[in-house]
């Protein structure tokens, strides 16, 4: 057995965004922390190719904090948006349709 033989395996991984599994060769990393370079002791979710050309490349500083505070993922839909659009708003200010 080759020394190097782990590499030519192919593994797939599932797309957080969408949900279809795609080769890990043909996916993207994601790290929640926005810290992708820093690999120790680390665990990536990863994107399709399409949804990670569909997301914002802006900063998002303190985007996983919100989300963990606001309970992301233990409510429904409606009740999650509800929440995170007042916490932004009251953190943030009312942001105006077409603003920069």
């Amino acid at each position: 057995m080759a020394l190097w033989s782990s590499r030519n395996r192919t593994e797939t991984v599932t797309c957080l965004a969408c949900g279809v599994d795609v080769a890990r060769s043909d996916a993207r990393e994601y790290d929640k922390h926005g810290d992708r370079w820093d690999r120790d002791d680390k665990t990536f979710e990863h994107l399709c190719k399409s949804c990670h050309g569909d997301l914002c490349h802006q900063p998002r500083d303190g985007l996983e904090d919100l989300l963990v505070d606001l309970e992301a993922g233990e409510a429904d839909q409606v009740t999650f948006l509800g929440r995170y659009l007042s916490t932004v708003e009251e953190r943030y200010g009312r942001l105006e349709e077409g603003q920069d």
